[in-house]
This record gives structure tokens, C-alpha cells and sequence, in this order.
């Protein structure tokens, strides 16, 4: 069937209409919501919930080219999934790392904190340019890049409790950087 015939089904309120959508652009529409979320049972959810979204927007719309708005309803459909999941499920490892941060660096609360915030961060890259090669790896993956203590002790080749005590050094070390620069 052509993109026609099957609007033309939705706007009959013919059920056949979800069939012939899912055999016609089942495959596309299950591509775009498996590229954004991980799991395929969600992916699924997400097809389906295309196929009501359909139901419900035809009419009145008349959607051309079909497969761009059903693709474009799956794509938002999977990224609201997706954040909703990511919402309730917070990587545990990553929001760890930040919080150890939190303790030595305010975020920006305003536009108006351009400046300083500016100035902090030259002032922690300037921090961080002294510190020794490895120290500085440990840092970054550990605080940039979120990676767990026990990825950056085996990148290092050291033990967890030596790059835990190392990063607990650094993050003291950066407060009493930043006391002194007048931003903290």
C-alpha cells in the first residue's frame, strides 16, 4: 500500500490502518527507537506507542511523507523513554564522582557568574597543568570522563586505594588552590 491508502484507512478509523503502517514501516520506525534506547522490549513499547500516536494524530493531520513523522513521533517517544529511565536509574558511579566534586566546586547558580566562573575554571586548568602526568590522568578520567576508581586503578596499573587516596589528595590540594586564588 502507498502512503495514501493507508491515511486513508486512519481517517476511516480502520484498525487495518496500524497494520499496514507496521508492515510497511515497522522496520524503520523499530530502527529509530533502538538506536536510542538499549533495550529491545522498550524499543518495542516505543513502536507501539508510534502506532497509537498515529491513531490519534489521523486525523486530522494528514502527515506527507509518513514515514518522517512516524520516525519523528518514535524518536521523541524513545528520548522521553530514555530520560525518564535515565531519571530513575542515575549512574550511581558517575553522580558518585560528582559528588566528590561537589565538595570543592560550586556550580554556577546565574548568567551573572560568567566571570567567575571563568576564573575558576583557569584557575583549575592552571591546577591541573601542575599536577604530575599521572595525577592528572586519574583526575580527568575520574571527574571528566566519570570512569569508576577501579577503571582508572587499572588504566594506572595501581591498586583502587592508592588512586582513591590520590584523589582525595588532588581534590584537597585543588581546595586550598582555589582558597588562595580567592574563589572559594
Amino acid at each position: 500500500m502507498d502512503d495514501k491508502e493507508i491515511l486513508e484507512l486512519y481517517w476511516a478509523r480502520s484498525e487495518q490502518a496500524i497494520a499496514e503502517t507496521g508492515r510497511k514501516y515497522g522496520a524503520a520506525v523499530g530502527r529509530v527507537a533502538r538506536n536510542i534506547l538499549a533495550d529491545a522490549q522498550e524499543a518495542e513499547e516505543c513502536v507501539n506507542d508510534t502506532w497509537l500516536a498515529a491513531w490519534n494524530s489521523i486525523p486530522p493531520r494528514r502527515p506527507d511523507p509518513l514515514l518522517t513523522y512516524l520516525c519523528k513521533v518514535a524518536r521523541n517517544g524513545a528520548l522521553s523513554r530514555r530520560r525518564r529511565s535515565l531519571a530513575q536509574k542515575r549512574n550511581s558511579s558517575f553522580d558518585l564522582a560528582l559528588d566528590e566534586l561537589e565538595e570543592v566546586l560550586a556550580a554556577p547558580g546565574s548568567p551573572e557568574r560568567d566571570y567567575e566562573t571563568r576564573e575558576l575554571a583557569a584557575a583549575v586548568n592552571g591546577f591541573l597543568a601542575g599536577l604530575s602526568r599521572e595525577d592528572r590522568f586519574a583526575f580527568l578520567r575520574r571527574y571528566w570522563y566519570g570512569d569508576p576508581v577501579k577503571l582508572v586503578a587499572s588504566r594506572l596499573g595501581w591498586g583502587e586505594h592508592r588512586v582513591s587516596v590520590r584523589l582525595s589528595r588532588i581534590r584537597k590540594n585543588l581546595k586550598n588552590h582555589l582558597e588562595k586564588e580567592g574563589l572559594l
